[in-house]
Order: C-alpha cells, then sequence, then structure tokens
C-alpha cells in the first residue's frame, strides 16, 4: 500500500476575502512535492494597521520547503492573486505559469521588485498542460471581471482536481471568455476527485447577472447627464471600463481615463490581444479645453483610495480638472467590506460640492465578478465531485459553503488558513495544523504582524505620546529637571494646568526621593519615569500614553 497522500494546504484566501495562496501537495508525510496557486496581497486599513503599504500571506512554511516547490500558478491578474508576487518571489524561486494577460502582469510585478521576469512562463488555454512533478495543471477559462481569468484543472496520481479560481457563470462578459459548460461537463466525465471553489457570494440567494446587462442602463444614465460626468470602477474590470467609455462616446462626450493603474490595464489588455476595439480616448490636458457637458471622466478609486483620482478630484482638483455642480459621479463598483469610510468620504465631499453622487445600492450599474449562490450549485451539478472544499471567503462564507455540499450529498469540509487537508481517502480529512499568518510591507521593509511595531503604532494614535529626557551628570546626579515633550495629547488636563509643567514636576519629585541604586541603574530610572509620566497623564486626561525615557550620562 502506498505511503503516498494528496494534500490541500491554504496559506492565504480561506477565511479572509484577498491574500490568496494556496499549496497542493503529492508525496510521503512531509516529503510530498508542491505546486502553490496564486501569490496575492491585501490591503490595510487605518484601524488595525496604520502606515501599512500591502499585507501578504505568511509564507514562512513554503519557505522552509523551497527544494520541494516544483511551480507556481497564477489563475489571474487581480491584486489578491498576484500582488504579491515580485515580493515574494526570492523565497520561492521557482517556475511561475500564466496565462497570456496573467503573465503580462506578473512580469511587471517582477520587475518592480528586481526578480528576473524570465521566470514568468506563458501558458495556453486547457488543452495545453504544464507537468509539474507529479501534478500536470492545465488553465480553464472562466468568466470574472478580468480577463483571461483560469480555473486550474489539476491532475495527480490521485485523481483530477478543479481549483475554480474566481469565477461567475457568465455567457456573455463584454471581454473575456463566456463561462463554457460544456467544457467545464468534459473535463470532469472521468470524475473528479475534489472541487476547491470561490465562496464569495455564496449568500448571495438569485442567479448572477451577466457583465451584458449593465451597459444599456449605464448608457442611459449617462444620456441624461446635464453636466460632466466622472465614473469610477475596478480598474481590473476591462470590460466595464470598456462599457463606461462606449457609454460617453454614444451620449457624444470625448472620453478621457485617469489614474495609472486603469491606463496600464487597458494597455496591457490591448496589447495581450483581449481588446481590440476600446474606444477613442483623449488626454487630461485635451481634456481641460473640452466644455463640461460634452467630457466623461473614467476614473481609479472606486474604493475611496487617498492618493487615487476619484478622491483627488473630491478634494479639489485632479491634473487641472475639477468637479462642479451640475456634475455626476458614478460608482460602477461595488464597496468591498471594509472600505465603507473611504468611499462614503468621498461621496460627502462630492455633494459638498453639489455634484450628483450615483452610487450602486440598487445593482442597476455593476454585478459581481462572483457566483452566487444557484451557479455555485451549478459548478457542483457540472463537476461532480467527490469532495466540495470551500476557499476564497470569510470563515462565514466557507461554513456557509460546506452546508451547500452536503445537503446535496457531497462531502465538504471546511478548510480555512492553515488547515492541511489529506484528499487521499474517500473523504477529506484535516492531518495537521500549519502556523499561518500575515507580513506586512512597511516603507520599503516587510515586517511580521506580531514583530509589534503596527502594535506600538496604534498604540500611539489610540493614546498618545511622551518623551521624557533626563541628563546625568559626571557624578550621576541629575543636571536639572527632566524635561518633557507630548505628541498627540491635550495641552492642560482636568486641573486646568499645563499638562507639561505638572508631568515635569512629578517627575522631578520622583528624581529627588531616589536612591542612588535608582539613580545609577538606567533600567531602574526608565521604569520610575515612565511611571510617573502615566500616572500623571491618567489623572490629569485619563489616558495612558506611551512613554520614552532618554538618560543621557556626562562622562
Amino acid at each position: 500500500m502506498s505511503n503516498d497522500r494528496l494534500i490541500y494546504l491554504p496559506l492565504g484566501g480561506a477565511g479572509e476575502i484577498g491574500m490568496n495562496c494556496y499549496v497542493y501537495g503529492y508525496g510521503p508525510r512531509d516529503r510530498e512535492r508542491l505546486i502553490v496557486v496564486d501569490l496575492g496581497v491585501a490591503f490595510p486599513d487605518m484601524d488595525t494597521s496604520p502606515g501599512v503599504d500591502l499585507i501578504f500571506p505568511d509564507i514562512q512554511w513554503l519557505a522552509d520547503r523551497r527544494d520541494r516547490i516544483e511551480a507556481i500558478f497564477i489563475t489571474h491578474a487581480h491584486e489578491d492573486h498576484v500582488g504579491a508576487l515580485g515580493h515574494l518571489w526570492d523565497r520561492l524561486r521557482a517556475p511561475v505559469y500564466a496565462r497570456q494577460f496573467t503573465a503580462m502582469n506578473a512580469v511587471r510585478k517582477m520587475e518592480e521588485q528586481g526578480a528576473d521576469p524570465a521566470n514568468v512562463h506563458v501558458v495556453g488555454k486547457w488543452p495545453e498542460t504544464v507537468t509539474a512533478g507529479p501534478f500536470t495543471v492545465g488553465f480553464l477559462p472562466v468568466s470574472h471581471s478580468i480577463p483571461e481569468s483560469s480555473a486550474l484543472v489539476i491532475d495527480t496520481p490521485e485523481g483530477r482536481v478543479i481549483h475554480t479560481g474566481d469565477f461567475k457563470i457568465d455567457h456573455m462578459p463584454g471581454v473575456g471568455e463566456p463561462f463554457d459548460r460544456e467544457l467545464f461537463a468534459q473535463v470532469s466525465k472521468d470524475g473528479v476527485r475534489a472541487l476547491v471553489c470561490d465562496s464569495t457570494n455564496v449568500f448571495s440567494p438569485h442567479e448572477g447577472r451577466s457583465e451584458s446587462t449593465v451597459g444599456p442602463e449605464i448608457a442611459r444614465l449617462v444620456a441624461e447627464q446635464p453636466g460632466m460626468v466622472v465614473a469610477t470602477t475596478f480598474a481590473s474590470n476591462v470590460a466595464r471600463v470598456r462599457t463606461l467609455a462606449q457609454a460617453g462616446i454614444a451620449s457624444g462626450r470625448s472620453v478621457c481615463l485617469l489614474g495609472r493603474a486603469m491606463r496600464r490595464m487597458i494597455e496591457t489588455s490591448v496589447q495581450a490581444g483581449v481588446l481590440s476595439d476600446f474606444p477613442s480616448t483623449i488626454s487630461p490636458e485635451d481634456a481641460r479645453e473640452v466644455p463640461r457637458e460634452s467630457l466623461m471622466l473614467i476614473v481609479t478609486g472606486s474604493q475611496g483610495e487617498r492618493r487615487a483620482a476619484s478622491a483627488q478630484l473630491a478634494r479639489g482638483k485632479y491634473l487641472g480638472l475639477t468637479m462642479a455642480e451640475g456634475d455626476t459621479f458614478l460608482f460602477s463598483s461595488k464597496t468591498i467590506p471594509g472600505n465603507e469610510r473611504g468611499v462614503i468620504r468621498v461621496m460627502n465631499q462630492f455633494s459638498e460640492m453639489g455634484v450628483d453622487v450615483v452610487d450602486d445600492d440598487n445593482g442597476r450599474y455593476h454585478v459581481s465578478g462572483h457566483a452566487n449562490r444557484p451557479d455555485l450549485l451549478a459548478m457542483h451539478e457540472l463537476t461532480r465531485p467527490q469532495m466540495v472544499v470551500p476557499m476564497h471567503g470569510e470563515h462565514r462564507h466557507l461554513r456557509e459553503h460546506v452546508k451547500l455540499a452536503t445537503a446535496n450529498g457531497r462531502d465538504g469540509v471546511l478548510a480555512p488558513n492553515g488547515t492541511c487537508i489529506s484528499l487521499s481517502g474517500n473523504k477529506p480529512e484535516v492531518v495537521e495544523y500549519v502556523e499561518t499568518g500575515r507580513t506586512y510591507l512597511d516603507g520599503s521593509v516587510r515586517i511580521g504582524a506580531m514583530d509589534g511595531v503596527v502594535r506600538d503604532r496604534i498604540r500611539m494614535a489610540l493614546n498618545g505620546h511622551v518623551v521624557v529626557t533626563l541628563i546625568m551628570d559626571e557624578d550621576d546626579t541629575p543636571l536639572g529637571d527632566p524635561w518633557v515633550e507630548l505628541m498627540g495629547l491635550p495641552e492642560k488636563g482636568v486641573s486646568g494646568a499645563s499638562l507639561t509643567e505638572v508631568m515635569e514636576a512629578d517627575l522631578g519629585q520622583f528624581l529627588q526621593r531616589a536612591d542612588d541604586k535608582t539613580l545609577l541603574d538606567d533600567d531602574k530610572l526608565d521604569t520610575g519615569l515612565r511611571r510617573v509620566a502615566r500616572q500623571v497623564a491618567v489623572t490629569e486626561i485619563g489616558r495612558k500614553p506611551e512613554v520614552t525615557v532618554v538618560v543621557s550620562r556626562l562622562s
């Protein structure tokens, strides 16, 4: 009897939406040959990760087994699937495989971080395949909100696995390939051991709508507006950007794209051959000369990002262009949970200008790129898998997807990040747990989520900061009283006196009472001065700030 096993291990993207990273392995326990599916990022927020630029999955488990990694496969070019590739590739150093459009974006990610783009290899769609150790992998086209998205057909000695990636059932997506039911039925006819499946919209009860349904609604809205129209959507949603541009042209407007990410995505789509009929656009310089009622801007920043074009327009001006009363701003996008504050801030700023803001609360101007509950069930029926492993979703999504699978007679398993599943038996089985987490790109360096850097930053943001400085002379006697600098704290406390003066007075009294052991020991001075500063702050302002003590000794 063989001791080999087939395993599945999510390191990111299972128990959250974003930061996707999945591992498949085959071979003897702890000696499996491995493939990696996707290396994505998540985006920070000011509440939990202030100052952080990007969030990556913790790939230490993979890095420790680098010599066993056969290949990295990227399903599509969204940031939460490819955004970490350039940052993390040096720790894995395995060949990267993707379809043309995705590969072009992957190459750029590699070049931006100084990694050799020659490690990215272009693969055609199914039935073309790549052999990677014990795995044979093919890219099966699916419809999604970015061109050339693919499910992966992963053939193993234990049978076939289908990893859906992000998908929806859309037979008229506009740009990119339509969903092909017959193709999925064909690749599944000889049996599918496991379906590892997108779970994002498992709570949406209605069948998903096609991208083609939003075009007429957007065209009608744009044509009815008397002033300038500005619209935002995800830069990667090439089909939607084209729909918006076509609506602008149809209403007799000149169209201008604003935002580097949007222009770059359209250019890449044209170069990759997935977009051939994008309307003509004008430059921002030329747009400034066009009458407002004859202009449409398509801009980045659908999630309220502070540096994106939409937020800058909301603050006043971007590349010489401004919005005014009577103009219309359209959010042709869904607000990702966690981004509501930024989006609402932009909406209110436009409202104060007299700009009419149209969002997508009614679903008229946006459709999701993910499969709704009936479509997930249709995928189950098409592929008829022995096992269903939900991925790409928060914990509640994964759990609900397991319920959907088991209610329809299939073995489902809940596998959030770090849960290693054996797919070798008749049922999926949890065989071990792996420590997972997050790493942060903080400026130009990578830091661990548990390193304390972000924790201290949050504490300072919540409670303020006090710097206490003390100079000791050659005889180890205080050279005057310590002095205090406050950051992020009020000048006066409940006593009405200066917080700085009250704190310095109490610190001076502490030094007068300190014995020689304390005065000779920097650690004891640090502890004592810190305690006094915090006690004063609690009494005067009801806060316990972060305190830094600087003791300088003259020699």
